[in-house]
């Protein structure tokens, strides 16, 4: 029996353009051939859209912490007849260059989150819709971007200069890849890495705050096309871009957009529909809450790094590798600052970045390491560290507001770097916590407190490796950085401001006195 010709890699990628163009006619001829369409992965809208609702009328943005519904609304005498107002804005929907085909195949999404976080959650909040052009680069104006599409798109230095700047003020952005579709999914990866080249996009861990906000997200119900597709885990996939502490963007792998209108369907790669509207008052819950508190963060501390004065004096040294290595931006140098002031060191501190395989590395009696999620060190950076160590050199590392991802990782690289040791508690009588503050409690983070049955202040904890009778690494499992910088992120599990402030300069101490 003589089979058909199987069909060439062209042919395949011109029926795919033709299928688009009947099955999309309001898209245009350069659309149709730069929207991804003939990329692995692409997902085209199942339907064609209803044209989207009109945006609210009389809207204005109001400063809200979640999950506590907007302002009260004002009594009105009952011989004057008004309209209620209109609850605040907190979502901005993006138009998209192509048209509703992309960016609103379910027009009735955000009305339909919005609904429900009413009913459920008591937040009575609002939407717009708008172009790129018409967003503010002010927060206030416009809280939580939402960009939903099909189709790969790319942005001008414009739009990126004036995105980094909307996020770096407050603002957060996420993105939801329509029915898991590639083409959209690569787009905004590619688009964030070029916005923030310092940071490392990531998939959020499971402790991330982000899925515990408002409700504790472990498991997610997907539709049957995201196991089709190859995932089989039932935890949210969510990838991020997190500057000092705060995820200012969001990519959510699969889509959120139909389980928010009830128009789920078990070939979709998309939550289902309880799930998306519990990941949607989480996005708002925490989007929120860190915007709140970077505002408050950004006047709690005016610093000049002065390290210029330090030139050519010793420096502590900060490891960089393949992942989120630089948490707090000005953490490091704060704490050497006040150290360098409050001590009778005679040396003056100052700090460098370098990679793990520079021979840098045995030019500094001590090494900072720090992350969020999790991380590797290649071959070569292993054997340097394991050297810098046997050596003489000290690590201090800490995990960044307390997170699991960096803390399984730092336990798991330390174990192949120095085997058979392991991390043990530093005794509560050692100088460590002696010098030079006397430090018997340090005050925690509200969330470290919630952990801890309600502790608003414990005894300080540092685990420790000792090699030739002195603590070569000395880790803390809870955050410092935040207090070094005197603004802890409040969903961190992390010592207060003064807390760390007083373990870090004693770490330092220690650490370059040996």
């Amino acid at each position: 029996m003589n089979r058909p010709p199987r069909p060439t890699p062209a042919t395949l990628a011109m029926t795919v353009l033709l299928s688009a163009a009947l099955l999309f006619p309001s898209l245009t001829r350069a659309q149709a051939h730069g929207g991804g369409q003939n990329e692995s992965g692409f997902v085209p809208p199942p339907v064609k859209p209803s044209p989207p609702p009109p945006p609210p009328k009389n809207i204005a943005s109001a400063e809200t912490w979640v999950p506590f519904p907007g302002p009260p609304i004002v009594p009105q005498s009952r011989a004057e007849a008004k309209n209620p107002p209109s609850p605040p804005v907190m979502f901005t929907k993006i138009q998209s260059k192509f048209s509703p085909i992309d960016w609103s195949v379910y027009p009735n999404d955000l009305p339909m989150l919005l609904k429900n976080m009413k009913e459920s959650v008591d937040a009575n909040f609002d939407y717009e819709v708008r172009r790129w052009a018409e967003v503010s680069p002010e927060p206030d104006k416009n809280p939580i971007l939402y960009r939903t599409g099909h189709f790969r798109f790319s942005m001008t230095a414009a739009e990126r200069a004036k995105m980094r700047k909307y996020l770096l003020d407050g603002g957060f952005i996420l993105f939801n890849t329509g029915l898991g579709s590639l083409p959209f999914y690569r787009s905004a990866a590619e688009e964030l890495k070029v916005i923030f080249p310092e940071a490392q996009l990531q998939q959020l861990s499971a402790d991330h705050p982000i899925y515990h906000s408002y409700y504790d997200i472990g498991r997610v119900d997907y539709y049957d096309g995201v196991r089709k597709g190859g995932y089989r885990s039932s935890a949210p996939h969510f990838d991020g871009i997190t500057i000092n502490c705060r995820t200012v963007a969001v990519i959510s792998r699969y889509g959120l957009s139909a389980g928010w209108a009830g128009k789920g369907a078990d070939a979709y790669q998309c939550y289902k529909e309880e799930s998306a509207r519990r990941l949607g008052v989480n996005v708002m819950a925490y989007a929120t809450a860190q915007r709140a508190w970077s505002k408050k963060a950004v006047n709690t501390l005016e610093f000049v790094d002065s390290e210029a004065a330090y030139a050519g004096k010793m420096f502590i040294g900060q490891a960089m590798y393949d992942g989120e290595w630089k948490t707090r931006h000005k953490a490091l140098s704060i704490l050497m600052r006040q150290f360098n002031r409050s001590t009778d060191i005679p040396v003056k501190y100052g700090h460098k970045e370098f990679r793990l395989s520079a021979p840098t590395l045995f030019e500094t009696p001590l090494l900072y390491i720090t992350g969020h999620e999790q991380f590797k060190l290649n071959i070569n950076e292993a054997k340097m560290l394991r050297q810098y160590l046997l050596n003489g050199g000290t690590v201090f590392a800490e995990a960044c507001c307390g997170r699991q991802g960096f803390d399984a990782s730092f336990r798991k690289i330390l174990r192949g770097v120095l085997p058979g040791k392991e991390l043990a508690p530093v005794p509560a009588n050692h100088q460590i916590f002696s010098y030079p503050n006397n430090i018997e409690r340090v005050g925690v983070t509200h969330a470290l407190a919630a952990k801890l049955k309600n502790q608003s202040s414990v005894r300080p904890h540092l685990l420790g490796i000792k090699i030739d009778g002195h603590y070569a690494v000395i880790y803390s499992r809870y955050g410092l950085a935040g207090g070094w910088e005197l603004s802890p992120n409040p969903y961190s599990h992390s010592y207060d401001a003064s807390g760390a402030t007083a373990l870090g300069q004693n770490i330092l101490l220690y650490a370059i006195t040996q």
